[in-house]
């Protein structure tokens, strides 16, 4: 079994900012693989599925990002999972828009949904880090996080999106080979790296 957390902030306002982009992409698995609908629980909201046959339940807090960690931990704990079972969906500025990085373990970057997950059940679970890029300075990141995706950005968001959706069976069993198959699904899309580079001024390579 497989606890996949979006992260993000609940309440129509934030719905298109940064900082929802995890809320976003497990919604998009949600319809994508006909999950049960979603139910509160855990501190937050749940759905039920399959994926590859294997059990998962998605999980979005609604305890505000700076709070995660609580509805994170419930869950754990009633599931009866390890660190290692869940994987996080959350945006990443220290990528460029439109890259994806999973790993396990790590620095939080100063994310605070992060840190406040690593507070409550340690640092080793999995991450899948989704490119939002950089305003370029430090003192810009929180209001940048905090606002919406401006229109340039829909296009590659909504081709991210439903490529996660559509390649996320393999994230369960093959970790590397599901981040592979994005990086080339995007590039086939006409979202590669070095095109997004071109169009946008915020942006902070590797």
């Amino acid at each position: 079994m497989r606890l996949f957390v979006g992260l993000g902030n609940p309440g129509s306002e934030y719905e298109r900012n940064r900082h929802n982009l995890g809320f976003v992409v497990v919604n998009a698995i949600a319809r994508r693989h006909d999950f049960r609908s979603w139910r509160r629980g855990y501190q937050g909201e749940i759905a039920e599925g399959t994926l590859n046959r294997e059990k998962v339940v998605l999980l979005r807090p609604l305890t505000f990002m700076n709070e995660s960690g609580r509805a994170v931990q419930e869950a754990l704990h009633f599931f009866k999972l390890g660190p290692d079972a869940i994987t996080v969906f959350h945006d990443e500025i220290e990528l460029p828009p439109a890259k994806v990085r999973v790993k396990v373990g790590g620095g939080i970057a100063g994310h605070n949904g992060l840190r406040s997950i690593s507070e409550c059940i340690g640092n080793e679970y999995w991450r899948v880090r989704l490119g939002v890029g950089h305003p370029g300075l430090k003192e810009l990141v929180h209001s940048y996080v905090l606002s919406d995706f401006p229109k340039i950005d829909w296009p590659w968001v909504k081709a991210l999106v439903e490529t996660i959706a559509d390649d996320v069976g393999v994230l369960a069993t093959d970790k590397a080979s599901f981040q592979n198959k994005v990086h080339l699904a995007m590039e086939l899309k006409g979202f590669d790296h070095e095109s997004l580079a071109r169009r946008h001024r915020i942006y902070r390579p590797e």
